[in-house]
């Protein structure tokens, strides 16, 4: 029986471990590998019982769906050649022992010892199961409230958890119908994808076992093997003290020692982006897995500064900003009275995505665009619209502009690879529209936008800013963005410089359109114009200042115009 990876909610992830071996035998529900992806991590379980004859993946393949993990032999195939083999070899003596003569004797069913008897009798009751948390879109998020309470009994995708991240807030749906038997979280617990969250004795399991015997009990989890835990690497040297850090790594050194530690396509991303040493990083996950706070630590307790001195180790929540910790703010003679304000729960998981803009050489280009002839068409259409339901706000015209500008100059939808040496082009527009709300920033995605009309786009535009604001959010709705709009509307202000959100290459801020006066030419005079403050932010190692320039003059151009569009 072959066992192949499920749908993973990514178009490939790496074999991180290998959970089960050659020979030993599972139930149905084990887990027998661990996949990773820059989203997430991901125990797979077996499909059915039985035991492993051959494993035909290996640590570090790159894995989809129906890639071959396993090959068993099914439990009641194994059971009935266990027989066979016990019938034989008990045949066996017995017919050397016996005359060549003798008459065969009746064949004489066997009683069961009663101890026998007594271990195959099915237990009443069934074996609960523990599930994992599917993949939420984020990295990590935070557990906001717990629905169900033990005991309870749950329906299948009933609503069991609710789960905020800094893009969004995720109901997770229970997996099977039956009984709450343990939860394994707690409100306000940092969570991950493919992290155990909730143990069910599901009712479907609970029926069968008046029928059944019971399937073999699940093995434990697989510990880190001997290879693993030698590539877990030490983070301290014998005298306690934090290993020094040497120069910075070229990329073939960092890639060469990527190949031997325990940690995720996105933190070794982020390793080689910070020339980092990853082998002398300490991993604080399960199993000593490397996650990127223990590279952001790592970075501030290590790296040395600018004036050669190496800074000291600081706490969890000042190694992630990657700032020294603050002075002592409790001598009031210096700093006077101070109160402390806990962050939110938005606001706290959006600071490790931010801290990326740390690591990107920012510029920001800033223009003006024209946009009186749009604002008399939008006034023109938004009263036909409005009957339809449908809000035309400038924005759905400034997304149309901008899209249609990404396929003609297509470096600024773009990401640059792993390695620095490549520049990946997005065949379609991915549009991020950044929407306030009141627990912060949250920027869902129009897919395709280069492929939607005007119309189209403030419906989604209309419908995304709702879910967002009502926290109604699915994961996919905030996936796969090639390009951010940030527009601050009727917020006020002249210009701003947006964070380009990593690993896009640009972000378009967008600020109060105000009427100014501008000279025209054929009339001799100055005359009132709507002005629309453009603020295009950009990786500089990807996009030089000439060619954001070009691109945000376009952007203006379009949108002084949109007829240039059609052409």
């Amino acid at each position: 029986m072959e066992i192949k990876a499920p749908d993973l909610g990514v178009d490939s992830a790496e074999v991180s471990e290998i959970m089960v071996s050659v020979g030993d035998v599972i139930a149905k529900d084990d887990n027998i590998v661990l996949l990773e992806s820059d989203k997430a991590s991901v125990e797979v379980p077996s499909s059915a019982a039985g035991k492993v004859v051959s494993i035909a993946i290996s640590v570090g393949d790159q894995v989809s769906e129906g890639t071959l993990l396993i090959t068993l032999e099914a439990e009641e195939d194994a059971d009935a050649a266990a027989d066979t083999a016990e019938d034989n070899n008990a045949a066996a003596p017995a017919q050397a022992a016996a005359p060549a003569t003798a008459e065969p004797e009746p064949a004489v069913e066997k009683e069961q010892p009663a101890a026998s008897q007594e271990q195959a009798a099915p237990t009443a009751a069934a074996a609960p199961q523990t599930y994992a948390l599917p993949d939420l879109g984020v990295d990590e998020a935070q557990v906001a409230e717990i629905m169900v309470e033990v005991g309870d009994t749950v329906t299948a995708d009933q609503s069991i958890l609710l789960i905020e991240s800094d893009k969004a807030s995720v109901e997770v749906p229970a997996p099977v119908a039956g009984k709450v038997e343990k939860i394994l979280v707690a409100n306000g617990d940092t969570v991950a994808n493919g992290q155990d969250f909730i143990v069910i004795v599901s009712s479907e399991a609970a029926a069968s076992t008046e029928t059944k015997a019971p399937a073999e009990a699940p093995q434990e989890q697989a510990k880190p093997t001997a290879t693993t835990a030698a590539k877990a690497p030490a983070a301290q040297a014998a005298d306690g003290k934090p290993a020094q850090a040497s120069e910075k790594l070229n990329e073939t050194q960092v890639n060469e020692k990527l190949a031997d530690v325990y940690a995720g396509p996105a933190v070794r991303k982020l390793a080689r982006q910070l020339g980092i040493d990853i082998t002398q990083v300490a991993g604080t996950a399960s199993n000593a897995r490397i996650v990127k706070e223990d590279v952001f630590g790592y970075v501030k307790a290590n790296i040395t500064n600018g004036a050669g001195k190496t800074a000291t180790a600081a706490p969890a929540g000042a190694a992630r900003s990657g700032l020294p910790t603050l002075p002592d703010m409790s001598k009031t003679e210096i700093w006077g009275e101070t109160e402390t304000i806990d962050l939110t729960r938005l606001q706290k998981v959006s600071i490790p995505q931010l801290n990326y803009n740390t690591y990107l050489p920012q510029v920001t280009q800033f223009d003006l665009a024209d946009i009186t002839d749009t604002e008399a068409l939008r006034g023109e259409l938004k009263g036909d619209l409005k009957k339809q339901g449908v809000g035309l706000t400038i924005l759905a015209f400034i997304v149309k502009a901008t899209a249609y500008a990404l396929t003609q100059h297509p470096k600024f939808n773009s990401h640059l690879s792993d390695d620095n040496s490549q520049v990946i082009l997005r065949k379609s527009v991915n549009m991020g529209i950044a929407v306030a709300t009141d627990d912060g920033l949250i920027v869902p995605v129009i897919k395709d936008a280069q492929a939607k009309g005007i119309k189209q786009l403030a419906i989604e535009i209309g419908e995304l800013a709702g879910k967002a604001r009502n926290k109604k959010l699915s994961a996919k709705d905030l996936q796969g963005a090639s390009f951010t709009i940030s527009s601050q509307g009727n917020l006020g202000g002249t210009y701003f410089t947006p964070l380009v959100n990593w690993p896009q290459v640009g972000i378009m801020g967008v600020s109060e359109a105000t009427m100014q006066p501008r000279w025209n030419a054929q009339q001799q005079a100055f005359e009132p114009r709507l002005m629309l403050p453009l603020s295009l932010s950009y990786d500089h190692r990807v996009i030089n200042g000439a060619d954001a320039a070009v691109f945000t003059r376009y952007v203006a151009q379009l949108l002084a115009d949109p007829r240039r569009i059609l052409l």
